[in-house]
């Protein structure tokens, strides 16, 4: 598929065939040339065919293969003028997203203590594919209240503080959920999950700020050099796995009851405002709610074993997911329209003085945060005024291998023996799982991020290098 590079970080696809909007891609030809980038723009074209998309088809320099979207894929529909929602345009790990712990620690200080810090959060942190959890709920009761509530409740539970809410998004809950909306099944699957990692690209790292770009939003922020850090990257598990399989079977079966057409079957979608659409919102939404209690559950747990460890305390930075679909109002072509925006493995990226922001951080803009491979940097990032994709950006270094490609090509024992050299102690991982998460099967997370910030869509604020590393 041809690309119209426009600048060095931006490159457009132009309509062809049904799309009603062009493809926007944020990347560099190095990004574009690494991994396979066919298939993901062939997407970027399909989602540019759904009714009521606005503006453009935007694909974030971490883009890669996905179910229906690109990873990495934003688009946004308008609500009164025809607009759809698409469970492919959030994907299956409804608000799987990151969560950064900041202390008063120094990488010197924790060096002697390290592998017993590990060890401890490997007891205390539930990692893998099956059951096991920070907390297990007592029914369906208890689990319409946290799917409802989300983090708000599990700090009303004791797990947390009312300061950690103040730096989640949505305060960590997704209005407008509706909990009668996620099955039985879904429900079933996630009694026993809440305060787990999951497998997959999942983690907790202890991680060590190794620069700071901008002194202003990194102290807004609570960073500084050489300070130890705990990250967090986990989403909905089984229970929003389920939820999307539940409205994606719905939506597709009465697509033909709204006169609608996609070019590929994972493109599902209803209208917004009809009763499908209406109901898939609030399933997600709830499954949402899950995923940020999920984050609140893991902080709970690991802050205690730090504070066991170091005898220093973890203070929330910010939590925010890059898989979810808001309705939300922006400016297009000089008027102020609702939009239900998907961003799959996308990252909303809010600028200084957005109202949605609280008021510590209304000065210098929404922290994004951006992980790395196993191995590798991560980033923060801020929102910057007349941010792209509607105030998007990418959400990591994103895949260039396969999993099974990844297998084939890493030898578990080598790869963990290379990590202990640079400095990283890895627990939890199998050794499949560690071969499928090996840093060469992702692009160069520091490429990803310089596109991002040259096409206009965040600025740098800090990179932090992993020191300690808990897997599923």
């Amino acid at each position: 598929m041809e690309l119209i590079e426009e600048t060095p970080y931006r490159f457009r696809v132009e309509r062809h065939g049904d799309m009603r909007v062009p493809g926007m891609v944020f990347a560099s030809r190095a990004l574009l040339s690494s991994g396979e980038a066919q298939k993901p723009l062939e997407q970027v074209a399909n989602v540019a065919t759904l009714p009521g998309i606005t503006e453009a088809s935007f694909a974030m320099p971490d883009m890669h293969w996905g179910y229906g979207f690109p990873i990495g894929g934003v688009a946004a529909t308008d609500v009164r003028r025809g607009g759809v929602v698409s469970p492919g345009g959030v994907g299956f790990d409804i608000s799987c997203g990151v969560r950064l712990l900041a202390s008063d620690l120094g990488r010197d200080a924790l060096r002697p203590i390290l592998e017993q810090l590990m060890e401890g959060l490997n007891r205390s942190v539930p990692h893998g594919a099956g059951r096991g959890a920070v907390w297990k709920l007592s029914g369906p009761k208890e689990m319409a209240a946290l799917l409802g509530e989300g983090s708000r409740y599990a700090v009303e539970q004791g797990y947390g503080t009312d300061t950690d809410l103040e730096r989640c998004e949505d305060y960590g809950a997704v209005g407008d959920a509706v909990p009668e909306q996620v099955s039985e099944r879904a429900v079933q699957r996630g009694l026993e999950q809440v305060g787990s990692l999951g497998s997959g690209n999942h983690f907790l790292e202890v991680q060590v700020v190794t620069d700071v770009y901008d002194n202003e939003a990194a102290e807004a922020f609570g960073l500084r050099e050489d300070q130890v850090c705990v990250m967090i990257h986990c989403g909905s598990r089984g229970l929003g796995h389920q939820t999307c399989t539940d409205h994606v079977r719905t939506i597709e079966k009465r697509m033909p009851r709204h006169g609608l057409r996609v070019p590929d079957r994972q493109l599902a979608c209803a209208p917004v405002d009809s009763p499908e659409g209406r109901a898939y919102l609030g399933a997600m939404a709830a499954a949402a709610n899950y995923s940020r209690a999920n984050r609140q559950l893991l902080q709970a747990a690991a802050s205690r074993t730090f504070q066991e460890t170091t005898g220093r305390s973890l203070e929330m930075v910010y939590d925010i997911s890059h898989n979810l679909a808001k309705v939300e109002t922006h400016e297009v072509d000089g008027e102020l329209r609702e939009l239900c925006v998907h961003r799959k493995g996308a990252t909303r990226a809010l600028p200084p003085g957005h109202l949605d922001l609280p008021a510590g951080l209304a000065k210098v803009g929404q922290p994004v945060l951006v992980p790395g491979s196993m191995g590798t940097s991560s980033y923060v990032l801020t929102g910057v005024p007349d941010g792209a994709a509607f105030h998007s950006t990418c959400h990591g270094a994103g895949r260039q291998q396969s999993r099974h490609q990844a297998a084939r090509a890493t030898r578990a024992n080598e790869l963990r023996a290379d990590l202990l050299k640079q400095g990283v102690v890895v627990r939890g991982a199998s050794a499949r799982g560690l071969a499928e998460e090996a840093p060469a099967a992702y692009k160069d997370v520091s490429a990803v991020v310089e596109a991002a910030e040259g096409g206009g869509l965040c600025r740098r604020v800090a990179r932090l290098a992993p020191v300690g590393v808990v897997k599923g």
